[in-house]
């Protein structure tokens, strides 16, 4: 990490929710404790099953938690952005290992701290811990969510939802849209579905102009996402001028 970055970093400038609730000078003293590391898309950071001995909250970039089935098949979990915390076991008592793998999706910086560290400071800042505890929280109702999207609703429904979710919390905001870095075979992933299924919606929306495909890459249009500021859950009814309707999968 440059010298830059340090000092960046502890002028309490990143913003976390990892940190809330922190006064500026706790958050320098934890800050000045992680060490920067910088990492090209693709890079797996953190391996489902080896020991939890890092925490670290993303910078800059986007990163995503992955599982792989003992038969190999890739399941793409939860998406992070800037300020996003992984590797929270770390800060448990007993030692653990990570539930799931951790890679980027774009080139990324992390701030880091390894596990004697980040438990002195959350021993010496409670708060610390809190927060951990509610980011926990955020994935176990994400978690609740995608089952609940799995059990009830249409596959268009929880490919948009997707979507939605994805523009919201990661995608990258441009003069012609919101910009997603995943391709079909994720989405289909993520929603549950088919990759024919999958592809088949993507391509009806883009003849629709809701997106343009690109090689692993979605633009999805203002429009689009205007006419959806929440959920598409419960309102594909709404929808409807988007999304052309099609045989029910």
């Amino acid at each position: 990490m440059g010298v830059s970055g340090i000092a960046t970093a502890a002028s309490g400038d990143l913003k976390s929710s990892f940190l809330d609730g922190l006064a500026r000078p706790a958050r320098k003293t934890i800050l000045a404790g992680a060490t920067q590391l910088r990492f090209a898309a693709k890079s797996v950071v953190t391996n489902q099953d080896r020991p939890a001995e890092c925490l670290f909250v993303l910078t800059k970039g986007y990163a995503r938690h992955f599982y792989v089935t003992e038969e190999g098949k890739k399941f793409i979990l939860e998406w992070l952005g800037p300020g996003d915390l992984f590797g929270a076991r770390t800060l448990l008592s007993t030692r653990s290992s990570y539930l799931a793998s951790t890679e980027m999706v774009t080139d990324s910086s992390v701030l880091v701290w390894d596990r004697t560290t980040i438990r002195g400071l959350a021993s010496r800042y409670p708060r610390l811990l809190e927060n951990a505890l509610l980011t926990a929280s955020d994935y176990a109702a994400w978690h609740l969510m995608s089952h609940i999207g799995i059990a009830c609703y249409t596959a268009r429904q929880r490919l948009a939802e997707v979507l939605f979710t994805l523009a919201r919390t990661v995608g990258q905001k441009t003069a012609s849209g919101v910009t997603l870095h995943i391709t079909n075979e994720e989405l289909a992933n993520a929603a549950d579905i088919t990759v024919f299924t999958a592809s088949r919606l993507i391509s009806e929306w883009q003849r629709n102009g809701a997106l343009v495909k690109r090689r692993g890459k979605i633009l999805l249009s203002p429009d689009w996402l205007l006419s959806h500021p929440h959920s598409v859950i419960g309102s594909e009814k709404a929808a409807s001028k988007q999304l052309a309707h099609s045989t029910p999968d």
